[in-house]
């Protein structure tokens, strides 16, 4: 049995710090060994406590938690996860961090919230888990001509592909899409992501990759050199009708605790789709996307999985892996490539 998870909680706000020691205390696998209140506090709390993980407010005095936490990342890798508000500007920074390198990001708590910091617990537990060598993954590169477009013949085919991810998505699918021509396959991606993250990201996503990235709108059509990125909230992403296929957003609960759900994705591209599709699951915490992409491999669809080695938690595409959805793993560096050799058309045979 594992001993609980060590976690330090660093935000300026007295009364933060203590709702979120007492979300996290209530879990009896994880304990808040230690507070602070700033970046210095935090800096000897972690030198001092040598906590597995540490819950980081992004707007300090002095040093924003962006400031420490790269340094963090540069003197000391760990997990960190991040704390921030549900707003246009907290998502960007949000963003930012996760690129530096944080394990994952909570939004702090609304009126009317009824499980405040969400499911904050089992993310510190995961990142305990966590065997990610944070120190070891170079950033994403930013786009170049070399990086780009690195299949420069390449002509796409009939395929769509279908992507889910989790914790640890952000790098994993900048650095998946930064491999896209201009010219990609139709590409949707369910990210488990709040609300008013998605919007951002997909922002973010268009300025870094070669293909056109925005958040998915309902009856949008899937083009190529088009990615299309779920977006947070209320309703889950799904392609429909077969004679012209497009996005359609679908008011339904939660699956596997999630809206936007994966497997609500996956299923509508294995019976639309069938054996013209990819589907690719990503890092991330649970099983949300196993059995649809089960489902899509079944159909007759390709399947890919993130290997261990190369995955901030290895949830999904392990359950993916044991359940037999996944036809091969490759690790990050790799899937880029592999779905571009899938999908030309030269690998086709219809063209």
């Amino acid at each position: 049995m594992m001993a609980p998870a060590r976690v330090l909680v660093v935000d300026d706000s007295p009364t933060m710090r203590g709702m979120i020691t007492a979300v996290l205390n209530a879990d009896p696998d994880v304990n808040v060994v230690g507070q602070a209140g700033d970046a210095m506090e935090a800096r000897n709390a972690i030198k001092q406590l040598n906590p597995d993980v540490v819950t980081l407010d992004i707007e300090m005095p002095n040093m924003n938690g962006l400031e420490f936490l790269d340094k963090i990342m540069k003197l000391r890798p760990m997990p960190v996860i991040m704390v921030s508000t549900l707003t246009h500007r907290g998502a960007e920074a949000s963003l930012m961090a996760l690129e530096i390198g944080a394990f994952d990001c909570v939004g702090k708590p609304q009126p009317g919230d009824a499980r405040p910091f969400g499911d904050l617990a089992e993310k510190v537990k995961a990142a305990a888990r966590s065997q990610r060598r944070f120190h070891a993954d170079p950033p994403p590169l930013a786009p170049t001509a070399a990086n780009v477009n690195p299949v420069a013949s390449y002509r796409p085919g009939r395929r769509v592909v279908a992507i889910g991810s989790s914790t640890g998505g952000v790098e994993a699918l900048i650095a998946v899409l930064q491999k896209f021509p201009v010219n990609c396959p139709p590409t949707v991606i369910t990210q488990h992501m709040p609300p008013t993250f998605t919007k951002s990201f997909a922002e973010r996503l268009n300025r870094l990759c070669a293909p056109v990235v925005q958040e998915a709108t309902d009856g949008a059509r899937l083009e190529i050199g088009k990615i299309y990125l779920a977006p947070g909230g209320e309703r889950h992403l799904q392609i429909a009708n077969v004679h012209a296929p497009c996005c359609r957003l679908v008011e339904r609960d939660p699956v596997n605790g999630h809206r936007p759900s994966v497997d609500v994705l996956f299923d509508s591209v294995a019976e639309l789709a069938g054996r013209n599709a990819v589907g690719v699951i990503l890092t991330g915490m649970g099983r949300d996307g196993a059995s649809g992409l089960l489902k899509m491999r079944h159909a007759g669809a390709r399947t890919i999985g993130q290997n261990e080695k190369t995955c901030v938690v290895y949830g999904m595409p392990r359950v993916a892996f044991e359940l037999g959805a996944v036809e091969h793993q490759f690790p990050l560096s790799s899937i880029g490539e592999e779905i571009l050799k899938i999908t030309a058309a030269r690998r086709e045979g219809s063209e």
